[in-house]
């Protein structure tokens, strides 16, 4: 009997280099400590980004230029050599892990919605840590998400997790942009909050990832909103996911009630 169902999100910023190289012992410490938290019973969810970047190392550059199309390749390529990487470093840990290509329609619901749980519920029941991304080759214009974002917060909504981590590269929500010393980092919000005033995009790495931290922040607050609470932490730290299993002050925390997180 497992004691919780988490679901955590890493974007392409946490596991990328300043060359936009994707950074193999950053995958490593996220398995690391998914393969912890199995020992203590509590069974994970993954939502990675990557395929793209993953794609543009094989392929290089593309003469293709639209862009929706180019991200398509890319993600086409990238999405089987991220699962060798995914299954290559699980095994090391002696685990199993799955891919999970959904669209829009699958938490549509109905029959989509359900056959999304029964599968995410299936894997984990077996012991096997479910890789989700959004299927870029196909999903375009009206079946895209914003980004993994959305789809981690509609995860953690669907099989009702415990918790929703979504991993960055800072420490969390700033009052102020993070490199400026007179900011402070925040570290609870109410999902009923407005902070507009105090999101930095103007931060987030040129790359192929698609959120920033208004995105972050907006589907934190709709994940905490059913009473999930969801944190927003730095994923380049060696234990961030532990350290917020075992309730230390991490990040910032998104829930309707500070108390609500014992």
């Amino acid at each position: 009997m497992y004691k919780q169902k988490i679901v955590i999100k890493v974007g392409t910023n946490v596991m990328t280099n300043k060359d936009n190289r994707i950074v193999r012992p950053v995958l490593r410490n996220l398995v690391q400590q998914i393969a912890e938290l199995y020992e203590q019973d509590i069974l994970t969810v993954l939502v990675s980004s990557g395929s793209v970047i993953a794609g543009r190392e094989v392929l290089g550059a593309s003469s293709i230029e639209n862009d929706t199309q180019r991200r398509q390749v890319y993600s086409a390529i990238g999405q089987p050599r991220m699962m060798r990487l995914y299954y290559n470093i699980f095994h090391d840990y002696g685990m199993k892990c799955a891919q999970v290509l959904p669209t829009k329609r699958d938490f549509t619901p109905g029959v989509h919605r359900q056959n999304m749980i029964n599968c995410v519920e299936g894997l984990l029941s077996e012991g096997v840590i479910p890789i989700a991304n959004e299927d870029d080759a196909v999903s375009v214009t009206m079946s895209m998400f914003s980004d993994n974002d959305e789809l981690a917060s509609l995860i953690a909504q669907l099989i009702d997790a415990d918790k929703l981590i979504i991993l960055t590269d800072i420490d969390g929500l700033y009052t102020g942009h993070p490199n400026a010393e007179s900011s402070d980092l925040i570290t609870h919000v109410n999902p009923e909050e407005n902070l507009d005033k105090f999101i930095q995009d103007n931060n987030k790495k040129a790359g192929e990832g698609r959120g920033g931290m208004g995105s972050k922040l907006d589907y934190a607050q709709q994940a905490a909103a059913k009473n999930i609470p969801t944190y927003i932490a730095n994923g380049k730290k060696d234990r961030t996911i532990i350290d917020i299993i075992e309730g230390k002050n991490v990040g910032t925390k998104v829930t309707l009630e500070e108390k609500a997180e014992a």
